[in-house]
């Protein structure tokens, strides 16, 4: 039996991740406080109850009250309550209000400074490249100036440089990053976003070409010294190809590349970092590099991948924070797939000759998983929902165009 209770804020697929980590690792079924009921979460039993808070991500007081109502509801005094976000506004909440949060939770965030300091991404390329991280080319336009910048070469990628902010405000045509190929196709893009209220900086990098095996991820924990307990790397087999949902993958493959493990090990030493940290890349053919995007401020939704290789995400958190227990660096070295899609999904779509091959050998050499269908969730509206939610992708892919 654990001697803590998890309390995950979110019902989304980060959650359930998260949440079958704690299982897998601890038999302990996590309480979650969330928004509203998703089926990834709604249908389990690896949970042990949901509460449900309107307004929780949009409302800083509301998210600190129920935090409180939750902690006293769960006795915090009587055994330690690990507090886990799920998504950039839980943390964001997390990380604003930590000062008040950490009398009731045990968790392991940023400051508030350096979160900023982060997750705008001019900020973030200025500090990657201080410290010998290789990023794309970039340049910032504030929305309301002029469009009078030039690109010289074509396509290019036009994403916003607050994505928390940029995520409040939905319009027609919204996407998560546009790919575009003229100056007309740039200035309609800024006019549309402009439509929507968004009214923060937007970055136009350089696209570097390559089908999906070209984007990789890494996810790092860093204790309450800012050392580093792990470091993971993997290369995407597949993402989604749905405008609203580019940069969420679908399929990885774990990889071990000590110098690269290393850089960004060192970066985040060098910045004194803490928590989860999840890089987001894309290799670079004409230099030969992989090139730093952003970092999530917490693990991705597709970081279950680490738990999978036998280093549980949950694990490393609850030993710093509950039990201070600190590891050497582990730079993990492990031959598996995770992936969310069918078996038919991967076979059709993966682009790449040798990343299809090497997805096929590891299912047929069982060194694979699907996180979704966790064995030890016995719920039984589990099956039909997953069944469903696996055909759709049949349409979801069929009908995407990126």
């Amino acid at each position: 039996m654990a001697d803590f209770i998890p309390v995950i804020v979110g019902t989304d697929l980060n959650t359930y991740y998260m949440g079958a980590s704690f299982h897998e690792a601890y038999g302990v079924k996590p309480y979650l406080l969330g928004q509203m009921k998703l089926g990834y979460t709604k249908y389990s039993d690896i949970f042990a109850k949901t509460k449900l808070v309107e307004h929780l991500s949009t409302d800083s007081d509301v998210f600190v009250n129920a935090l409180i109502d939750y902690a006293h509801e769960l006795d915090y005094q009587k055994q330690p309550l690990v507090l886990v976000g799920t998504n950039d506004e839980y943390v964001r909440l997390i990380i604003e209000n930590q000062d008040v949060l950490k009398k009731y939770y045990h968790f392991r965030v940023l400051s508030e400074e350096k979160r900023e300091m982060i997750q705008d991404k001019a900020n973030f390329y200025e500090l990657a490249e201080k410290h010998g991280l290789d990023i794309p080319d970039t340049q910032i336009y504030q929305m309301g100036d002029p469009i009078d910048f030039e690109v010289s070469h074509f396509p290019v990628i036009l994403k916003p440089n607050n994505s928390v902010e940029y995520n409040a405000h939905p319009f027609p045509g919204k996407a998560k990053v546009y790919r575009l190929n003229s100056m007309e196709e740039i200035k309609a893009t800024i006019k549309n976003i402009a439509s929507g209220g968004y009214s923060g900086k937007l970055l136009i990098q350089e696209y570097i070409e390559g089908d999906d095996s070209y984007n990789w991820d890494a996810v790092v924990y860093m204790n309450g010294d800012s050392e580093a307990q792990f470091v993971a790397l993997g290369q995407v087999a597949l993402q989604e190809h749905q405008a609203t949902a580019i940069g969420n993958y679908t399929a990885i493959i774990s990889r071990y590349n000590r110098p690269i493990m290393e850089k960004l090990k060192k970066f985040l030493e060098e910045i004194h970092y803490v928590g989860f940290a999840n890089f987001d890349m894309k290799y670079d053919a004409r230099t030969d590099t992989l090139k730093v995007f952003e970092i999530n401020v917490r693990q991705g939704r597709s970081s279950y991948y680490v738990t999978q290789t036998g280093h549980n995400l949950a694990k490393y958190l609850v030993d710093d924070v509950v039990y201070h227990k600190s590891h050497d660096c582990t730079f993990i070295n492990a031959e598996n797939l995770l992936t969310v899609v069918p078996i038919y999904i991967l076979d059709k779509y993966i682009t790449d000759p040798a990343i299809h091959d090497e997805a096929m050998t590891l299912i047929k050499n069982k060194k694979w998983g699907n996180p979704l269908f966790y064995k030890q969730d016995f719920n039984l509206m589990r099956r039909p929902y997953l069944f469903v939610r696996q055909m759709r992708y049949r349409e979801k892919y069929k009908n995407a165009k990126w």
